[in-house]
């Protein structure tokens, strides 16, 4: 968790425009989005998180 944080922070939300409350937390969904679909992760070979589990599941 602490990794996803960081994440987050430098990746992210130092770069979002946060003009308000609403504007701010609509950007962090959409960045906790691209995150899940487009960040490669070390951990996961190099792989988005969803293309990991999609990968898992058509080897089972």
């Amino acid at each position: 968790a602490e990794r996803f944080v960081k994440t987050m922070k430098e990746d992210y939300i130092a770069f979002m425009p946060k003009p308000n409350v609403r504007t701010a937390l609509h950007n962090l969904a959409v960045a906790i989005e691209h995150y899940n679909e487009n960040h490669p992760h070390s951990a996961l070979g190099y792989r988005s998180p969803r293309e990991y589990r999609r990968q898992r599941v058509t080897l089972t």
